[in-house]
């Protein structure tokens, strides 16, 4: 077993850190302040060749490891964790066409994302169906050749600049999870409306928005998951995307360790600096273990993933673990910066604010541990 990274994992991780350290690093602040969404800035992720790195080779796609793809992660969200939300909420998108849909549809609808930049969304949360997925009101109803969507989605990443909406919905809310398909929408089809977007606490460069879908008509051709499989599909999406969202957490909390650390070398009190006072030492020690040990679990559901084998309970515990230790070390980050820590001169106050939207997307952390208890008693 060996725990080195290889030598092209190492160079494109680099190349990453460069990219956001020039693009990202020194603008996050500012779009945190406006609400901007960063489209050009992820087109240049594009152009670099960093987003949709889910898609097969088979499709002009890159064809990288989950493991690779988690490295990039952790990367990204050092620099910014609203950014990183754009670029993993592609990859949640595109991941139910990679995984349940026919070559055909495959080629059709994932090859024009490695044509152009494009951003997807992925419609499963409704109103009144959050970590209760199963019990989605969203209906699709087939008359001829075309399905009719009705119903509303919530909690849309990218919704607002989407081309792509990754819709889950139900032939009959009665049979719950036995009745969703996945329904693929084009920006601009009669009848899909998007909200305006939510003035959210952190992560306030990512765009989150409801959407609307009344008497939507798409092509029959355009279900790419048939009613009644598409819940083991978005679970199986889950599995592969929780370890990305455990690497943007880990890239958080490495940031606010580095941030720290840092200041306690440079902030002195009593004539020395902090980092002197082992009160100081040991919070920054223990965020570290934190830090690596929330990496470790990461890296090894990604693993999994890769070698096809279950991950479930694995990337359950990655995504509560990172996330729920990610907002501690946020936490713990303002507190070594004291008052300093609570401004926003300085870039801890935002992480705090960032961490917190980890612990509740894609699962909250209460949800990963009733998976992991099911998975344990099974």
């Amino acid at each position: 077993m060996s725990f080195q990274l290889s030598e092209d994992q190492q160079a494109f991780r680099a190349e990453v850190k460069r990219f956001m350290a020039e693009t990202v690093i020194p603008h996050a602040g500012e779009w945190d302040e406006t609400g901007y969404f960063p489209r050009a800035e992820l087109n240049a992720a594009w152009e670099m060749g960093i987003m949709n790195l889910c898609i097969p080779e088979a499709q002009g796609g890159s064809g990288m490891s989950l493991l690779d793809t988690v490295i990039i992660g952790e990367e990204v969200a050092y620099g910014c964790t609203g950014y990183s939300t754009s670029m993993m909420a592609n990859e949640l998108a595109l991941a139910p066409i990679v995984l349940g849909a026919s070559e055909e549809d495959k080629e059709k609808w994932l090859r024009p994302f490695t044509e152009e930049p494009r951003l997807a969304c992925f419609c499963l949360s409704e109103p009144g169906a959050g970590s209760d997925a199963g019990s989605l009101r969203t209906r699709a109803t087939l008359e001829g050749d075309e399905w009719v969507l009705n119903g509303s989605k919530q909690w849309i990443t990218n919704s607002t600049h989407a081309d792509l909406y990754v819709v889950f919905a139900t032939t009959d809310t009665s049979l719950r999870q036995k009745g969703i398909g996945i329904f693929l929408v084009e920006r601009g089809t009669p009848g899909l409306t998007v909200m305006p977007h939510e003035n959210k606490m952190g992560q306030r460069s990512s765009d989150t928005a409801p959407l609307v879908l009344e008497n939507c008509r798409i092509p029959k051709a355009n279900c790419v998951v048939e009613p009644g499989k598409g819940w083991a599909v978005a679970m199986k999406t889950l599995d592969y995307s929780r370890p990305m969202v455990a690497s943007a957490a880990v890239g958080l909390a490495q940031r606010c360790l580095d941030e720290s650390i840092g200041y306690a070398k440079e902030r002195k009190t009593f004539g020395k600096p902090i980092a002197q006072y082992q009160s100081i030492g040991f919070k920054i020690a223990d965020m570290a273990i934190k830090t690596e040990a929330s990496r470790l679990l990461c890296y090894k559901a990604a693993w999994l993933c890769d070698q096809g084998l279950s991950n479930n309970a694995e990337a359950s515990y990655a995504k509560a673990a990172a996330a729920d230790w990610a907002m501690e070390i946020a936490v713990d980050a303002v507190q070594v910066f004291g008052g300093y820590g609570y401004v926003k001169e300085y870039p801890v106050e935002k992480l705090m604010r960032d961490a917190k939207l980890i612990q509740i997307y894609e699962g909250t952390s209460q949800i990963q541990r009733l998976i992991i208890t099911r998975e344990l008693f099974r």
